[in-house]
């Protein structure tokens, strides 16, 4: 069984909710070009990792066939899953909410997440 990896990175042109990156590296590109691999992390909340893994891997010619984790937080993991039409392996699953800036009950309210410093 062979180990690949996606290193994070933050693009010179920030933009969006998630602005990093993930990438296989050069030295791993070719050789992953074929197999078909499974997308393994410790804990996915909004999932950007798992979705910017799976693109590069797609982009490096792999089948990505799975998606685990020791966690899963939230829903978005599984409906990106559901969407690839892949199975989610996990070992346990809490539930969280995730808001975009627009959605945030905070934000509208202009209540910041800490004050002085502390955390609420």
């Amino acid at each position: 069984m062979d180990f690949y990896y996606a290193e994070r990175f933050e693009p010179a042109e920030r933009d969006g909710l998630y602005p990093v990156r993930y990438r296989i590296p050069d030295a791993l590109r070719g050789s992953i070009r074929g197999r078909r691999v499974a997308i393994v992390n410790d804990v996915i909340n909004a999932g950007s990792a798992v979705r910017g893994t799976f693109a590069d891997l797609l982009a490096c010619g792999a089948v990505p066939i799975a998606l685990s984790a020791l966690v899963v937080l939230g829903e978005s993991a599984m409906t990106f899953a559901e969407g690839k039409d892949i199975p989610l392996l996990r070992v346990a699953h809490v539930e969280n909410r995730v808001w975009t800036p627009r959605e945030c009950p905070l934000c509208s309210a202009h209540i910041p997440l800490n004050r002085g410093g502390h955390a609420r």
